[in-house]
């Protein structure tokens, strides 16, 4: 076996112990993504304050992974840094950062969904509905360079981003809390049976 592969396996198995956790957050994330997608928020401020809560999940979200996967912790312990502060500045200046939010979000959508690409991608052998997370990042990214290239635009655009953002990362949660499950149902209490090929 490739180390590459031993790798993911190792980090699926480590992550498999947790699945629960996962689910929870998908939840959580479907939960935000409804609430911004409420037709009566109009105020830049609650825009811009809910914008700044969904940093902050994101933020606990990247430090989960980091805890509970094992390769590129780094990476996600700086993605959790970065959104930690962007939602406490969007919290404290709300008004001031909304014209900035659009363009932060599109680098948001670019960044994550291009590392979570590679990311599925690794979980291939291991995880059958490797795709989903594929898709939902390859549709982050188009949206990331669509939010990057029309800076500015009007209010229903960035609650657009953000709800479908938080739905998309829900969605993908949600699928990964079941496969890790049936992960760890298949490896047993010891947790060293092999993972099966798919």
């Amino acid at each position: 076996m490739l180390p590459a592969m031993e790798e993911s396996e190792a980090t699926i198995r480590e992550a498999a112990r947790y699945w629960w956790l996962y689910l929870l957050v998908g939840i959580a994330w479907l939960i935000v993504g409804w609430v911004i997608l409420t037709p009566d928020i109009t105020s830049l401020k609650v825009i811009s304050t809910l914008a700044g809560l969904m940093l902050l999940f994101a933020a606990a979200d990247e430090l989960m992974t980091a805890f509970t996967m094992r390769g590129w912790r780094w990476l996600h312990g700086i993605f959790a840094v970065l959104f930690l502060l962007g939602g406490i500045y969007a919290l404290l200046q709300p008004l001031d950062t909304f014209l900035a939010l659009a363009a932060l979000i599109g680098w948001f959508l670019l960044f994550s969904g291009t590392f979570k690409i590679v990311a599925s991608l690794a979980v291939h052998t291991v995880m059958p509905l490797w795709w989903v997370g594929l898709v939902a990042r390859i549709f982050e990214v188009l949206i990331g360079f669509w939010a990057i290239g029309y800076p500015g635009r009007s209010t229903w655009l960035l609650i657009i981003w953000v709800g479908i953002l938080a739905l998309m990362r829900g969605i993908t949660e949600i699928v990964t809390a079941f496969q890790l499950k049936r992960v760890k149902d298949e490896l047993g209490p010891s947790g060293s049976a092999p993972l099966p090929a798919t």
